[in-house]
């Protein structure tokens, strides 16, 4: 997936976010779905209706506040002359504020999949579920690690692994029986193993042709049975086609699941899971050279080497939740930059103590992407959700840096 892909889809997931946590005090938000098959002036005609249909409206707040929304969407509209190729989605309302007071917000998106059908709602709550949906990685694999005792389904779905079933056999493991009783304790024995190899082949069926993208499968386990299982027909023919490899594991289990893909490295190089696990991994080694390595982290030290030209990728956690923030004094007009976590009361002043004005806000992750295009680094975002993922965030500030060279810490 390119940066730019990257950053697009994290921007729009943060919109969402925000979007979901806001309420109106009645039916005062508006949602307008317009798909790119729809022409600008059908959806004006439209809206002209709604407005005029929102006069008669009881509540002389929530009329005014449906008729400014309607409004705003309409003028926002006029900068188009044909919907963009996958549509457009208008979320404009009004939100309490404070006492009695409404404010007004209004979010443009351009959503990442095509919007098919045409929408307009007014509620108490933006309408989401559509563009919910958007965000659900497609592309998948499937997951199997087998032997006669035990066995794991999963799926690998984006960076995050799936964990379908887990059961045992119940076979029957080694005997004491001799003559004729051994002959016939071996065949209940291996008529017990196909049994259960059916079973984790329907279950292994169900689960992966229901996935629309399934990439492939990768089959493992200790010893021969994985490739039994994977040479006979428990799998259907479609899905034998796409074993794409099998893998030596030592467990069976869900740690069997995580160590298969891990030893699937190769294979999975371009999966995304993968690639952020072998970054994370590099940044660790180099991090724990005494010397400190070609790595760097933290928001200060991040800062000065992409300033430097030195940084060769930047990691950046797409759980960061924080703001780059511009504040003015109200007195003396000093400016300072701060970064929050979550809103809160504006600082003081720390020349003459007066009260400090908002001037601008930015999302943190987005200013990293700013400051590594104007130094041409590469940005790798990286997921919350995966152990690597999580060791990045809260281990290291959700920010770091592999290097080309070793950067001053003078300069």
């Amino acid at each position: 997936m390119s940066e730019s892909v990257d950053r697009a889809r994290y921007d729009f997931k943060r919109a969402l976010e925000e979007l979901r946590d806001l309420s109106g005090r009645g039916t005062e938000l508006v949602s307008l779905y317009v798909p790119h098959s729809r022409q600008i002036s059908d959806v004006m005609a439209y809206l002209r209706n709604e407005y005029s249909q929102s006069s008669n409206i009881k509540s002389k707040s929530t009329k005014k506040n449906v008729m400014g929304a309607i409004e705003s969407i309409m003028s926002r509209l006029k900068v188009y002359k044909t919907p963009p190729e996958h549509g457009v989605v208008f979320f404009v309302g009004h939100i309490p504020s404070g006492g009695d007071q409404t404010s007004m917000v209004a979010y443009v998106l351009e959503p990442p999949d095509e919007i098919v059908t045409y929408l307009y709602r007014c509620d108490n709550k933006f309408y989401l579920e559509p563009l919910e949906d958007m965000l659900v990685e497609k592309k998948s694999y499937g997951l199997i690690v087998i032997d006669r005792n035990e066995c794991t389904i999963g799926l690998l779905k984006g960076k995050r692994i799936v964990i379908i079933k887990n059961f045992l056999s119940r076979v029957m493991g080694k005997h004491r029986q001799g003559g004729q009783s051994s002959v016939r304790f071996e065949r209940l024995i291996e008529l017990a193993v196909h049994e259960y190899f059916k079973k984790v082949g329907n279950i292994a069926n169900d689960a992966f042709l229901a996935e629309e993208e399934l990439q492939g499968v990768i089959i493992g386990g200790p010893g021969q049975t994985k490739r039994f299982f994977a040479e006979k027909d428990y799998l259907h023919h479609e899905l034998k086609k796409k074993v794409m490899d099998l893998i030596d594991t030592g467990y069976t289990d869900e740690y069997g699941i995580k160590e298969m893909v891990q030893n699937a490295a190769t294979t999975l190089a371009d999966v995304d899971m993968m690639r952020e696990k072998v970054l994370v991994q590099r940044f660790m080694q180099e991090v724990r050279k005494p010397d400190g390595g070609l790595a760097s982290y933290g928001d200060e030290d991040v800062l000065r080497t992409l300033g430097s030209g030195a940084v060769d990728v930047l990691l950046v956690s797409e759980a960061l939740r924080k703001h780059r923030v511009e504040y003015k004094c109200t007195s003396c007009g000093k400016e300072v930059k701060r970064t929050v976590k979550g809103p809160g009361p504006s600082p003081k002043c720390p020349d003459c103590g007066a009260n400090m004005t908002e001037e601008s806000k930015k999302d943190i992750v987005d200013e990293y992407y700013d400051l590594a295009e104007q130094s041409g680094t590469k940005v790798e975002l990286i997921s919350g959700e995966t152990e690597e993922g999580g060791m990045l965030l809260n281990a290291f500030g959700g920010v770091a840096v592999l290097l080309r060279y070793k950067v001053r810490k003078d300069g």
